[in-house]
C-alpha cells in the first residue's frame, strides 16, 4: 500500500479543524499510520520548501507555518498520494472545487488547511522529514474487506 504525508497547517490547527480533516481521510478509507503535534523550526522548514527559497513570500510561507503547531500525519491506502491530493483540492482555497478540503474550509492561497505530498517519491522524502521510522506503524487494517475488491490489494 502506498503510503503520503499529510500537514494540517496553522490555519487548520486554528480554526479547529483537525478532527473534521483527519475523519474526512478515515471516511475515504485510508488508514491512519503515523500522526504527531509538532512545532516546526527554520531548519526543518528551510529543507521542506527547499524549492521555494528563490521566492519573495518564502519568509512569509514560513512565518505562516511556525505561528502555531502543525499536525503531521502519515496516511496509508491504494494510490494514497493521488487520492490525498485529490481529496485537499488545488492550492488556492479560492479557487478548489466544494467538496475538496481547500474549496470547503479555505479563502487564501497561504492559509489554505493542508500540505500534502505531491508524488510517491517526495512523499517517501517528506515522511523520512518528519517521521522517525518507529512513529509510523504497520497494523491489521480490518475494513479492507471492505474498501477494496480482492484484486486490488
Amino acid at each position: 500500500m502506498e503510503k503520503t504525508l499529510i500537514i494540517l497547517k496553522p490555519s487548520a490547527v486554528q480554526r479547529s479543524l483537525i478532527g473534521e480533516v483527519i475523519q474526512r481521510f478515515e471516511k475515504k478509507g485510508l488508514q491512519v499510520c503515523g500522526m504527531k503535534m509538532m512545532q516546526l523550526k527554520n531548519e526543518i522548514l528551510n529543507e521542506h520548501y527547499a524549492h521555494l527559497a528563490h521566492l519573495p513570500f518564502f519568509q512569509r510561507i514560513k512565518d505562516s507555518m511556525m505561528a502555531s503547531p502543525v499536525i503531521v500525519c502519515c496516511l496509508q491506502g491504494k494510490d494514497a498520494v493521488r487520492v490525498v491530493r485529490s481529496m485537499a483540492g488545488v492550492t488556492n482555497g479560492r479557487d478548489a472545487a466544494p467538496g475538496t478540503i481547500r474549496g470547503d474550509y479555505s479563502m487564501s492561497v497561504q492559509e489554505n488547511i493542508i500540505h500534502a505530498s505531491d508524488s510517491v517519491e517526495t512523499a517517501a522524502i517528506e515522511l523520512k522529514r518528519f517521521f522517525k521510522d518507529e512513529e509510523i506503524f504497520e497494523y491489521a487494517f480490518n475494513p479492507m474487506n471492505f474498501l477494496y475488491a480482492g484484486n486490488e490489494v
